[in-house]
């Protein structure tokens, strides 16, 4: 690629692209991610985003046990490509450029062809058809180039924008920005140069001889370079320092802008990579990355389709017949497990139906195989009542003589007056009864509030117990 890239020289390799020449643009595409290291990062960040995914084989609706068994294996041939991640990332190249074509390699395994090797490129090996721009060929000198074989190649086309093969990569996008970006970096190199350095001066007499001065400026340049040197007592250097005049925040603005560009159009935002101060927020960070994920999610997919087209690559040389499964990738995200754990007992308690198979894929859990051990928690136990809690913990109860009289009282009277309930109906309400309030409504249900009998009881318990605490108060009190 020509160094001095102009507007006038951008524009006439943008055109030629559009005209099927994709030479020069793909050339300016590979220098302006090895010269900017900003695009590289960038770029590398959506790249690199979809190693990350998990992918898998997904056969079609309704499969029958064939079609799984063909998915398995189309799972066993792709698992056995060397460095699959490779193919992917070669595969993503497209976002920048458009396009991108591997090569592939097959080799007879166990009695089935199979892909041993997809190489990737480079993007300048191919032209657009003069007939059709969304047909890619390789370049062989003719007009209108060479066709691709069918089961040679894997052609991945990446629509990051509308348009046809030649305008549709984000490397088109960020051509101009780049462009500034570089008229910014070296009148700032320049302005370092004049104002960021200091002047040294060479003095020497009026009168001294040409060969003289020129040792003496040969003398300012050495120390210049090498801090150290030596000149005649008649001559003098003198160190001048920088220019404080002009400042270089004109062209760190427009470097910052090209950069926020560029992040803009590759990330759909600029907070995942770059911190500005006060608008760099935890808040406005999440809405980015949500951005972010959009921008996974169509990569994800278009990238899918090309690999869901090798399959059928795959399927017609080894002459499979019949539904193929397809490539995909899993971009679902876990959701929350705190919001699932407070809100799924809510919304089942209050009736609604909630199959388990929809939470194991919400939170990205895999559900348990047939005697596979699982992670599960023995709750505390719980008492019946509060009473039945309470009888539990406390210990037997001690009681002072007199209190020993009132308890034999209370023991005695229930003994010989009847109540018309028996001890297994005060006990079942005890352990069913959750709280106090709750067996005091037990208990007044199974007594008859106007038994006569049952009122002269309390009365003379209820009497018995004042006589014996003004007995107990007198005896503390001499």
């Amino acid at each position: 690629m020509d160094d001095k890239l102009t507007p006038k020289r951008l524009n006439q390799i943008l055109k030629r692209a559009e005209e099927g020449w994709l030479v020069d643009q793909c050339d300016l595409f590979e220098d302006m991610e090895e010269r900017d290291g900003h695009i590289c990062a960038e770029i590398g960040k959506r790249k690199r985003a979809l190693i990350g995914l998990k992918w898998g084989i997904q056969p079609p609706k309704n499969a029958t046990a064939q079609e799984k068994t063909l998915a398995q294996n189309v799972t066993d041939i792709l698992e056995a490509i060397p460095d699959f991640e490779d193919v992917i990332l070669n595969l993503a190249d497209g976002i920048g450029y458009g396009f991108s074509c591997l090569e592939l390699e097959w080799q007879l395994i166990d009695n089935i062809w199979q892909p041993i090797e997809l190489k990737a490129r480079p993007h300048r090996w191919f032209q657009l058809s003069m007939f059709d721009r969304n047909i890619i060929k390789l370049r062989d000198g003719s007009s209108d180039g060479a066709d691709l074989w069918q089961h040679g190649w894997l052609v991945h086309k990446h629509k990051a924008k509308t348009g046809d093969v030649s305008s549709m990569g984000l490397h088109r996008a960020l051509a101009f920005p780049f462009l500034f970006k570089n008229y910014a970096l070296n009148d700032y190199a320049e302005f370092l140069e004049i104002y960021g350095l200091p002047v040294i001066v060479g003095k020497y007499d009026i009168g001294e001889s040409k060969e003289a001065q020129s040792k003496l400026l040969r003398a300012v340049s050495e120390i210049g370079h090498n801090a150290r040197g030596i000149i005649p007592k008649s001559q003098e250097i003198e160190f001048l320092e920088a220019a404080t005049k002009g400042t270089g925040e004109p062209f760190k603005t427009m470097i910052e802008w090209c950069e926020n560009t560029v992040s803009k159009v590759i990330l759909g935002g600029t907070l995942t990579s770059q911190s500005t101060g006060s608008t760099s927020t935890n808040a406005l960070g999440n809405v980015h990355n949500e951005v972010r994920h959009d921008l996974l999610v169509s990569d994800a997919m278009q990238i899918g389709s090309s690999l869901t087209r090798l399959i059928g690559l795959i399927a017609e040389v080894n002459g499979w017949q019949g539904r193929l499964p397809k490539f995909v990738f899993d971009t679902n995200e876990p959701e929350d497990f705190s919001i699932y754990a407070d809100s799924m007992p809510k919304l089942a308690a209050a009736g609604l139906e909630i199959p388990v198979s929809y939470l194991y894929e919400k939170l990205k859990i895999p559900q348990p195989k047939d005697g596979e051990a699982v992670l599960s928690v023995t709750p505390p136990a719980q008492p019946t009542s509060a009473m039945t809690a309470l009888s539990a913990e406390l210990p037997p109860p001690k009681f002072t003589p007199a209190q020993q009289v009132l308890e034999n009282l209370a023991h005695s009277s229930v003994e010989n007056i009847p109540l018309g309930l028996s001890l297994d109906d005060i006990q079942e309400a005890i352990f069913s009864a959750t709280n106090e309030h709750d067996l005091q409504v037990k208990l007044s249900m199974l007594l008859e509030k106007d038994n006569p009998q049952h009122i002269e009881l309390l009365a003379k318990a209820t009497f018995a117990a004042q006589i014996l605490g003004y007995v107990a108060a007198t005896e503390k009190v001499i």
